[in-house]
């Protein structure tokens, strides 16, 4: 069953932005006022940590559970870390590579972990594996006694025939470019710590979540608003409001195990980069004009396990489609942090 639930039109501010992605679903509250413990967040100042943080808080005290969230960061976005603080967080400034920064920080029962390094990493390959497969070690370690959520990434699959409907959490890896090898690292690391230490651990395997400020839809949009030609080497995408990925990953908590549990998270369909960019097109009341031509094999995943557990994704991306483009045109703000889904080199 697919609740849908309808955006807002009347989103114009980033507060407004931030309200949106953080309200909990009726589940979301349910789960806050059954689990035990506080939760510790790091990597709190990525592009998800934010209204992930803000949604949980806002469960919490919709639930009235008196949990305590830490948000930990290095927090190099100014105004960040007073924002979570006045939404609740507890902040903790730290730069997790340093000697006895791990160590610092508190016990908790509960870790979602969103740490990870993608742009930039060509020519950074040293500090990517560092970030991305080395880190995770230390923190399963140190936090071997908590219930541990990490966040990881559709690109540890090869491209899979768009006719498949994509990859399943069973399916064999085949990550493209040391970034995507990195995050294969990262995983294995995991499930190495979360099986010798009888860790309860999940890893969600996310394959893209997308809002208003960031995301495969906002890159399309920015190109075609800009009549700059949309390349097509990856025809095809799936895509998830991040709303809606925020759900799953915190409920997703409920789900770990040891062995590892992997999960599938994005939307329903398999997208066509071109239909999404003649939407936008049609939104602007322009041309749009493409580069290349689509193959046969995209990087896609099947979440249908996510949404037999979760329900499928609330928020339609039609809807998504039309907010994306309102906000594009009145120059809202976006993060500056193209994904690159067309790369098929794994060079990000």
């Amino acid at each position: 069953m697919n609740n849908e639930d309808t955006l807002s039109p009347a989103v114009s501010t980033e507060e407004q932005l931030d309200d949106l992605l953080s309200e909990p679903y009726p589940e979301d509250i349910e789960f806050a006022r059954q689990l035990e413990g506080d939760i510790l967040v790091l990597g709190a100042g990525g592009k998800m940590g934010p209204t992930l943080i803000k949604r949980v808080l806002r469960a919490n005290e919709e639930a009235d559970a008196e949990t305590t969230v830490y948000a930990v960061s290095r927090y190099s976005d100014p105004g960040l870390q007073e924002k979570l603080e006045s939404w609740g967080a507890e902040t903790i400034a730290a730069d997790l590579l340093e000697e006895g920064a791990l160590e610092s920080l508190p016990d908790c029962e509960n870790v979602i972990y969103l740490v990870g390094m993608k742009f930039g990493t060509t020519g950074q390959e040293p500090l990517t594996w560092a970030i991305n497969s080395y880190l995770p070690g230390r923190v399963a370690s140190r936090f071997s006694d908590s219930r541990i959520t990490a966040l990881s990434t559709g690109n540890v699959y090869p491209p899979v025939s768009v006719d498949s409907g994509g990859s399943v959490e069973t399916d064999d890896t085949g990550p493209v470019g040391e970034y995507a090898q990195s995050c294969l690292g990262r995983e294995r690391v995991f499930q190495h710590f979360s099986k010798d230490n009888d860790t309860p651990t999940c890893l969600l395997r996310l394959n893209y979540a997308v809002e208003l400020r960031y995301g495969v839809l906002v890159d399309l949009a920015k190109r075609v608003y800009a009549e700059e030609p949309v390349p097509l080497e990856m025809g095809h995408v799936n895509v998830i409001w991040q709303g809606d990925a925020n759900s799953v990953c915190f409920r997703s908590l409920e789900l770990a195990d040891s062995p590892a549990e992997i999960l599938n998270v994005t939307g329903p369909n398999v997208l066509s980069v071109r239909e999404l960019a003649e939407q936008f097109a049609d939104e602007f009341g322009c041309d749009v004009t493409f580069q290349g031509e689509e193959k046969e094999t995209a990087l896609l995943n099947d979440a249908s396990k996510c949404h037999e557990i979760f329900e499928e994704p609330r928020v339609p991306i039609d809807e998504v489609v039309e907010l994306v483009a309102s906000w594009i045109e009145q120059d809202g703000t976006t993060l500056g942090k193209p994904t690159k889904f067309h790369v098929r080199d794994g060079e990000f």
